[in-house]
């Protein structure tokens, strides 16, 4: 286990879907980021930026258009799905909602022991007893949970059953696809320390898909904001949140709704007025300019690439890399 080798590395990282004649829609363009062993890459943006589809695509739910997806350093873009078997072992997914994820004619036991049995892990049934029966303590349910069905749980203790059925393979990596969002705040804080715990307890790799820029602050080493399908701005947490640099970070972060409300009130305004435009026509140029305060002609014309404007830390702004 080589640890200078990232265990997700994404290069260049593209998914169009066609639609209606020849247009299609521009959900991720030319993404690329590495998150090393034991760290957090938490991915931020608007609703319909491409987060999703970014997780989506990373993890092979569908296919890329084009770029490369490596797990430890071995290139799965093109494994069809017979290949991507022993693969699916190292990385797993929670889902967003845990209502539509869980499937509502299997009991606890059969939605955890799936990929159990999907990859032969257990040798006899008294062994996959124990194996959920011991996960289903370790996310804070017991055992007698094991024959209930999903409809019978709260929000937070099916997302519970997500966690534990990511989690029972012993994955590598973990995409947690904004698995807190669905849930009552104050679940959200319990579910995000059970996460942390996790990750410290078993060494894990994950990819955190957030549009709360406060928790991806709380969970993340480094963060990752994306704008209709691209990648804007890349840096460690601390950094983005301290020295933001690309505008639309900036308006995302004066977005984060303050307690106070004198602060609230002196609050420099957001400048993120308008609404997101169609992936399928995305603007010329810099995307975000039909938004940005700053915009010149330059931004209507050129695109932007992703440069180091300081060490470690990535923009893709004609303003700050001239």
């Amino acid at each position: 286990m080589n640890e200078q080798v990232p265990v997700l590395q994404v290069e260049g990282l593209t998914k169009h879907f066609p639609v209606s004649g020849r247009k299609v829609v521009h959900a991720v363009d030319n993404v690329s980021f590495s998150i090393f062993r034991g760290k957090t890459f938490g991915l931020v943006g608007e609703s319909g930026c491409g987060k999703s589809s970014c997780a989506r695509t990373i993890i092979r739910i569908y296919e890329p258009t084009a770029g490369k997806i490596l797990i430890d350093g071995e290139d799965i873009s093109g494994l069809n799905q017979k290949q991507l078997l022993p693969i699916r072992k190292k990385m797993q997914m929670i889902f967003q909602d845990p209502y539509a994820s869980l499937n509502a004619r299997m009991t606890v036991h059969d939605i955890i022991a799936e990929p159990l049995r999907a990859h032969q892990v257990c040798t006899s049934r008294q062994e996959e007893n124990e194996l959920i029966s011991d996960m289903l303590a370790r996310v804070g349910l017991n055992k007698d949970h094991a024959n209930r069905y999903a409809h019978e749980f709260s929000g937070g203790q099916r997302q519970r059953v997500g966690i534990a059925r990511a989690l029972i393979l012993k994955p590598e990596l973990v995409i947690c696809d904004e698995p807190i969002s669905a849930l009552d705040v104050s679940i959200q804080a319990q579910v995000v320390n059970m996460l942390r715990h996790f990750q410290d307890e078993l060494g894990l790799t994950y990819l955190f898909i957030a549009h709360d820029l406060s928790m991806v602050r709380y969970v993340s080493d480094d963060v990752g904001v994306m704008y209709l399908g691209q990648l804007v701005e890349k840096c460690e947490a601390d950094e983005i949140y301290s020295h933001p640099l690309h505008p639309y970070t900036t308006g995302l972060l004066s977005s984060i709704p303050v307690p106070n409300p004198r602060l609230a009130k002196a609050k420099e305004k957001s400048g993120l007025e308008g609404d997101l435009p169609s992936p399928i026509d995305p603007p010329a140029g810099c995307r975000f300019h039909t938004r940005c305060p700053y915009a010149t002609e330059r931004c209507k014309e050129e695109t932007p690439l992703l440069k180091e404007a300081s060490s470690g830390h990535f923009v893709a702004c004609h303003r700050i890399i001239q």
